[in-house]
């Protein structure tokens, strides 16, 4: 490599959910971003939800923040309508050539009004919407796009075509933003380090003709299905059939469309097809009570984070039925439209069932542009046409200082492509650390205004949240009603009220009608507060001169059925909220020196991989490891599926880690307590040396998880009865001997009342067992009893190769699992076969159990001294499954690994790297600001009896020896009143929640 200069610069290609979190990601790093869009917004796929499983939330309200962030944050440059065509140079100092097409728009002067579109004369189909619906030729891809401007389809419009034809949207635009005769631009851009995350392409219902997408108007795919559940959809959120636009009685889906099919698809699992049916099926039946919905699957893959849970509410709860069946063909009824299926029970027997709409669960492919976009940056693809990446490296493409992340490297759900984001700009970052902050701006806010001698001049804003508030409230209705409210002089209601749009609107209103008071009436304050109160502070108000009320959790969601009490509801809501905004006065906040070391628990491969980027990046690292040697679980993993040797990465990651003079490794060592807060933590360590200190900015819990023990199937009593971990170690070493006979049972203490979660691992264990057994011995006679087998992603095309090599898979069910008998040294394990419809008995010589996962001991301990939540599994409890996966509710504080949930060595390698670029968006900074709602206390009232210093939980209050009065700390204080409510004389107030704002709400619902 020459001396070139580094450049503090990264481009990141594809604006999906996973180009958005890299490019925010590297931006709060202090790293100049260039966001690269083929599209005219960005947003990609996830913009294209309605809701996300396995909790049901809102995609857009969850996606919308993030591209309100993205299009407002001053080191991050978005580029639509643009691909990148070459690159040339060397990593940490590349030239990117991006071609950026004609956008026939100015960006800077089209204030999205929308006049353009209602005057263009051109309809065709909406691609955003599946051709369900239609758009102009002059369009905005969807209503909260980023950036909020309109883009003229160049194929379709009049007067591209004919330069003397229409030109309507020009006459009506009242900005003059529109011109023809925009030219394509070829820009380039330098750059350190490439991202590449341009996403995938839904696969075409067509691959399975008989099915009669395109022919049948009633069959549709899963993202079209999404797009007509959607608000924002092309019937509003309305479930009708395209052919009548009659609500559906009955709907079916078909799994596995394009995907386990190598005679028409792909060999590969999509990942996510399962679940998103699952999805379909849930909200179906939410919008369409009493709606009959029916899963064609082969295997229910419900394989990720509370995905089981999800699986067995569905069926439990929701009533939603599973066939699992082979559909040969789908015919319809030309009188009613209605479709037949015609399927292959498990039995081998034939059915038929009508159903009102067919939706087809089609996988998710490569992008066409893939193979092109390759060769722009001289990278090599994968047999699929995904990008190629090392299984111990992921997302390092083939050219260094290139990385890869989300779909294109291959089927990935939202959390595990935010993950794959994170950790490429964890890569990129660790690159480029030298240049750190060398192109990065600060924000500037205008000044504030001085509002304490004005009377309060409140504006509501009132959010339709697309049909999670607007289809049970009448929004219109509690807009207008706010309008007359004592205070108010501007009320005003929005489709989405976290767009950026709307948060323009926003601003411009406080300006517009000099309001000193805001109320948002729309979801929860503790995701989109922050959010509302940054609008504030670029509008010169403070930011705390703000109060959110919550008419979705509180009226629209708890009244679903009741919208007359909802809207009254929502109506006292705003009321209250009202009341007590006028009562707000200006917060301000203090700033804090950060320490910018980061303490790592945990010292397995996740915990190795986060502290090594960490200190690559120049941060100092305490690694604490409870045992004598590092390594955890992988010291336990012989081999992978794809060949790689677990040993090797374990060696290496052990050496870097004990030469590495920026890491502090503590072995025998566990956390005894923590004091401070977020930037400046106090923890004690117990050591062999005795209980140390150490200081540190930002704590990543690593600390894995454990093996499952059991005493089912004899385990404990035969000594043919083993684990698949002891099956692997015996694989490993001396082998299998005379053994020929080899029975495995799966979900053994899984997926059952006591464990209700899959671990993930153990399919593909057993599949990656049995191939050993069978490439050292061919004729091995290997059984396998399964539930479902959740070989997903490429470790499908290893499951058809067992089959191939003779291995046999045995279904079973829950309620009839398999039963092992011993006669003397002989084992016999007896199963029914659901196929065969009568039991099997199987001598077996060797009897493999897969066991599972559970969290490691210490786990719940661990979550006690941090103050973090676990789930009902005992894992650790992330912010956001989807979207904050590797982030706790407390800034500071970030997981990964197993310690997150049971998942795969290159999983947490992601996973691990992934917390390290969240933790450096902290390490980075200079200083960090306090929060601003924190308690106060009257020293007049205060008769010092302590109370509210047992009560504090974070050790932020003390009491003044010399006065005898308590006295906040502030850079402690969480805000979170208990203080306040322990007070017996009233001294202890909050900050934004004072007793007489309190008491204006209460008097206000009660008027």
């Amino acid at each position: 490599m020459t001396d070139k200069k580094q450049i503090g610069a990264v481009l990141v290609v594809g604006g999906g959910i996973s180009g958005m979190q890299s490019a925010l990601d590297l931006a709060e790093a202090g790293y100049r971003v260039y966001l690269v869009e083929k599209k005219p917004a960005i947003g990609g796929t996830m913009a294209r939800l309605d809701k996300t499983f396995p909790t049901n939330d809102c995609a857009m309200c969850t996606m919308s923040p993030k591209l309100v962030d993205v299009g407002r944050h001053l080191n991050i440059e978005i580029i639509t309508g643009a691909e990148l065509v070459g690159l040339e140079g060397e990593p940490g100092n590349f030239k990117a050539k991006v071609l950026q097409q004609a956008r026939c728009v100015s960006l800077d002067k089209c204030i999205g009004c929308g006049a353009c579109a209602e005057a263009c004369p051109v309809k065709v189909e909406d691609d955003f919407d599946g051709g369900l619906g239609k758009r102009k030729a002059i369009y905005k891809l969807y209503a909260q796009a980023t950036p909020n401007a309109y883009a003229v389809d160049k194929s379709k419009c009049l007067k591209i075509k004919n330069p003397k034809a229409c030109g309507k949207c020009i006459k009506a635009c009242p900005a003059g933003a529109i011109d023809h005769s925009m030219a394509d631009t070829e820009l380039e851009l330098a750059v350190g380090a490439v991202i590449l995350s341009p996403g995938f392409e839904p696969m075409d219902g067509n691959l399975r003709e008989e099915f009669g997408w395109g022919r049948f108007p009633n069959v549709l795919t899963s993202l079209q299905f999404e797009r007509l559940l959607s608000a924002s959809g092309p019937t509003m959120g309305h479930l009708v059939r395209p052919s009548d636009h009659v609500e559906p009685k009955r709907i079916a889906f078909i799994q596995c469309v394009g995907s386990r099919d190598s005679a028409k698809g792909n060999h590969y699992c999509s990942a996510v097809c399962c679940m998103y049916a699952t999805k379909h099926a849930i909200i179906a039946q939410e919008h369409e009570p009493g709606l009959q919905t029916k899963i064609f699957y082969m295997d229910v893959r419900a394989y990720g984070k509370d995905f089981e849970k999800y699986y067995d509410r569905a069926r439990l709860q929701h009533g939603v039925q599973y066939e699992k069946a082979m559909v040969s063909t789908v015919k319809e009824d030309p009188a009613t439209h209605n479709l037949i299926i015609r399927y292959r029970n498990a039995d081998g027997s034939f059915s038929e069932e009508e159903f009102d709409m067919v939706i087809l669960s089609v996988g998710l492919k490569p992008a066409s542009s893939n193979a092109k976009l390759a060769r722009a940056c001289g990278i090599e693809l994968d047999e699929y046409g995904f990008c190629q990446t090392s299984e111990f490296i992921p997302g390092q493409t083939s050219r260094s200082g290139v990385f890869a992340s989300g779909a294109f490297c291959a089927p990935k759900d939202i959390p595990e492509t935010v993950v794959d984001a994170s950790a490429a700009a964890a890569n990129a970052s660790r690159l480029l650390s030298a240049v750190r902050g060398t192109l990065s701006k600060v924000k500037e806010y205008p000044p504030e205004r001085d509002i304490t001698q004005e009377e309060p001049r409140v504006g509501v804003f009132v959010c339709n949240c697309g049909i999670n508030i607007g289809s049970v409230v009448r929004v219109p209705e509690v807009a207008q009603f706010a309008a007359n409210l004592p205070g108010v002089v501007h009320s005003e209601e929005f489709l989405f009220s976290c767009s950026q749009d709307s948060i323009e609107k926003i601003k411009e209103r406080i300006n517009q009608h000099k309001l000193n008071r805001v109320v948002v009436a729309s979801c929860t304050p503790r995701t989109h507060a922050p959010l509302f109160m940054s609008s504030l502070k670029e509008a010169g108000l403070n930011p705390y001169l703000f109060e959110q009320a919550n008419i979705r959790e509180h009226a629209s969601w708890v009244h679903r059925d009741q919208p007359d009490a909802a809207t009254e509801k929502a109506k006292d809501l705003v009321k209250m909220a009202v009341a007590k905004v006028k009562l707000l006065k200006p917060v301000y906040t203090s700033f804090m020196d950060i320490n910018r070391r980061a303490l790592v628990i945990g010292g397995g491969v996740a915990g190795m991989t986060a502290a090594l980027n960490l200190a690559d990046q120049g941060f100092k690292v305490i690694l604490v490891e409870k045992n004598d040697k590092l390594g955890g679980n992988a010291l336990e993993v012989k081999y992978t599926m794809k060949g790689s040797d677990p040993a090797q990465l374990v060696n290496r990651l052990v050496q870097e880690v004990q030469k590495h003079p920026g890491i502090e490794l503590n072995l025998n060592s566990t956390v005894k307590e923590v004091s401070g807060y977020l930037g400046n933590y106090q923890t004690t360590l117990n050591t062999p040396g005795g209980d140390r200190p150490v200081e540190h900015g930002v704590v990543i819990i690593a600390t894995g998880a454990e093996a499952a023990a059991t005493t089912e199937y004899l385990y404990g009593q035969h000594p043919g009865v083993l684990t698949q971990r002891e099956l692997e170690h015996r694989l490993a070493s001396t082998g299998l001997g005379k053994a020929r006979n080899i029975v495995m049972i799966q979900c053994v203490g899984s997926r059952n009342s006591e464990r209700p979660y899959c671990s993930r691992i153990c399919c593909y264990s057993a599949v990656k067992n049995a191939l050993k057994i069978k490439e050292q011995n061919p004729e091995a006679n290997i059984f396998i009893l399964y539930r479902d087998v959740r070989t997903y992603g490429f470790y499908e095309k290893y499951y058809a190769e067992a089959r191939k090599k003779g291995v046999v898979f045995v279904r079973y069910t829950l309620e009839q699992p398999p039963k092992a008998e011993a006669d003397g040294d002989k084992l016999k394990v007896i199963v029914t076969d659901h196929i065969l419809k009568r039991e099997l008995q199987l001598d077996t010589d060797l009897l493999v159990l897969s066991t599972g996962v559970i969290p490691a001991q210490g786990t719940e301990t661990l979550s006690q001294i941090f103050k973090v939540s676990l789930n009902a599994d005992g894992y650790f409890l992330e912010a956001h499954m989807k979207l904050r996966p590797v982030d706790f509710a407390a800034d500071g504080l970030y997981l990964c690994g197993l310690a997150h949930s049971p998942k795969l060595i290159e999983e947490s390698i992601a996973q691990a790297n992934a917390a390290a670029i969240r933790a450096t968006t902290l390490l980075s900074k200079d200083k960090l600001e306090s929060l601003g709602n924190v308690a106060m206390v009257n020293p007049k009232w205060c008769k010092g009896c302590g109370l509210c210093v047992q009560a504090c939980p974070y050790g932020a209050r003390v009491l003044n020896e010399l006065t005898g009065v308590a006295e906040v700390l502030d850079v402690l204080c969480q805000g979170c009143g208990a203080c306040v409510a322990t007070c017996p004389s009233g001294a202890c107030q909050q900050k934004g929640f004072e007793k007489g704002q309190i008491i204006a709400m209460l008097d206000a619902s009660n008027s």
